[in-house]
């Protein structure tokens, strides 16, 4: 038996759509501006430049099971906590420069997800040319509901992507409207990071983001993959 001068942290997974098993989660990489409405809305020109990637730490992921509503705390040192609903991709099979036409075979299965984000620190951070990590990576920063199997719902190219404030539309459009697809995003990163079976990909948000405060109630869901509730206390 391995021995630790500490407890190790329990294991970050999430919920498996139909099943009492669990995903574990390896790492997080997530796709900025992915979508040309949102990248004209950040202020940025949309034009397909290669994509680029920031992380947030496994354990800021939180499994959201369908029946239940998760209370998020409003985070600290923000005045301004934005939603970005996102598709998510779950990674089953490893490798190094996958070949764009092998893409999908490395896909475990897709789940609908939140990049919650202190928007008034990401765009400090922006200003002065520094990592964006108290902006993105805070605890609790990526609530995400349950994984469905590629083997179940296969490998979704077109599906409505929605979010609602209270009741009130938000963010509404349809994955075909991502930059880059995901296949396309998971050649392109593995040219850089070795992908491994429990490694999370976001694949960025559509326009509409925008603030909530404690009370607020977010519903979002990806077209075949369910919603996820979540509640700002």
């Amino acid at each position: 038996m391995m021995s630790y001068v500490i407890q190790p942290p329990a294991v970050t997974s999430l919920p498996i759509a139909g099943s009492d098993q669990q995903f574990p989660v390896r790492r997080v990489y997530c796709v900025g501006r992915n979508y040309a409405a949102h990248a004209r809305e950040m202020g940025f020109d949309p034009d397909r430049e290669p994509p680029f990637f920031f992380c947030k730490p496994t354990d800021t992921v939180v499994g959201v099971r369908h029946e239940d509503t998760l209370q998020l705390p409003y985070p600290s040192e923000t005045s301004n906590y934005h939603y970005e609903i996102e598709l998510v991709v779950a990674i089953g099979k490893g490798g190094r420069n996958i070949a764009l036409e092998d893409a999908n075979e490395h896909v475990f299965g897709y789940a609908v997800g939140l990049d919650m984000t202190r928007r008034d620190l990401q765009m400090k951070m922006r200003e002065m040319g520094r990592p964006w990590e108290i902006g993105k990576a805070f605890d609790q920063s990526a609530p995400i509901a349950p994984l469905y199997p590629a083997a179940d719902v296969g490998h979704p190219s077109h599906a409505g992507i929605w979010l609602q404030v209270n009741g009130e539309d938000k963010q509404r459009s349809d994955i075909d409207k991502l930059i880059w697809s995901v296949p396309e995003t998971i050649a392109y990163l593995s040219r850089f990071f070795e992908l491994v079976p429990g490694d999370l990909i976001m694949t960025g948000t559509p326009e509409g983001v925008g603030p909530v405060v404690a009370g607020d109630l977010m519903v979002g869901g990806v077209e075949g993959l369910g919603e996820i509730r979540v509640q700002v206390i």
